[in-house]
């Protein structure tokens, strides 16, 4: 066997060709599932898209390096589902671009981090850790409740989405400044306008704690809130789980 290698690292062509022929099965072994990926992935009919506000804050969520140290993929392992919920589902995160899955946990999991724990806590938590979690090496981001949230180009965030295939329309895209306010201020008259926009389940509060404030504390709260949260499709039994055609 070595004696083989030995004589074909001699030969350029042979070594190329075989490369070639290496390279070219795990390609197919990658590329193949994606001609039968209508077949193989769930259908989410009611499935929503993130609100600006929710987006701007999953934005800070890849900005501070969250997704270093927490995965969101909940693998089928039953210690993983007892832990955390069903797993994952891959049309959980056809909305995700980039996906977030994640291979490593030195914090836990997210994917149904969604309304587990209250507005104050995620806030604490982020102004302080170790004040929830005694034994928490998550650094502080205390500075997200004193960071006014930037909407002027939100729209553009929208836009770029859409390109690569989340269904915004052009009233939402139009909006998206207007919308990341009203979710973090119930009481004003933009909060109607995100409502009409992304449906009567969306939520709408002073994430932060302040209305009146427009911070990235309350973009990245109501990221966190809405995760695994999206659609219902993996609390459906798997018996009665629609396939698309």
């Amino acid at each position: 066997m070595f004696g083989f290698h030995y004589r074909l690292e001699r030969r350029t062509i042979g070594m190329v060709l075989g490369i070639i022929a290496a390279a070219s099965v795990g390609g197919l072994v990658e590329i193949a599932p994606l001609f039968t990926i209508h077949q193989t992935v769930e259908d989410a009919p009611e499935m929503r898209v993130y609100t600006p506000l929710e987006l701007a804050g999953r934005n800070i969520y890849i900005r501070e390096g969250c997704y270093a140290c927490h995965s969101q993929m909940i693998r089928t392992l039953r210690d993983e589902v007892e832990r955390y919920g069903p797993y994952s589902l891959a049309v959980e995160s056809k909305y995700d671009h980039p996906m977030l899955w994640g291979s490593k946990r030195t914090g836990p999991d997210l994917a149904r981090v969604g309304e587990k724990y209250s507005d104050d806590w995620h806030v604490a938590h982020m102004i302080n850790p170790r004040a929830v979690v005694p034994e928490s090496v998550m650094p502080a981001y205390a500075f997200l409740e004193r960071t006014e949230l930037r909407t002027d180009d939100l729209s553009k965030h929208l836009r770029a989405q859409r390109d690569v295939g989340v269904p915004y329309t052009d009233d939402m895209i139009a909006n998206a400044a207007a919308d990341a306010y009203g979710q973090a201020a119930p009481d004003s008259p933009a909060a109607d306008g995100v409502v009409k926009r992304y449906g009567k389940a969306t939520t709408v509060r002073a994430f932060d704690g302040k209305p009146k404030d427009l911070t990235e504390m309350d973009a990245l709260v109501a990221y966190l809130q809405i995760l695994g949260r999206l659609t219902d499709a993996a609390h459906k039994p798997v018996a009665t789980a629609e396939k698309k055609p």
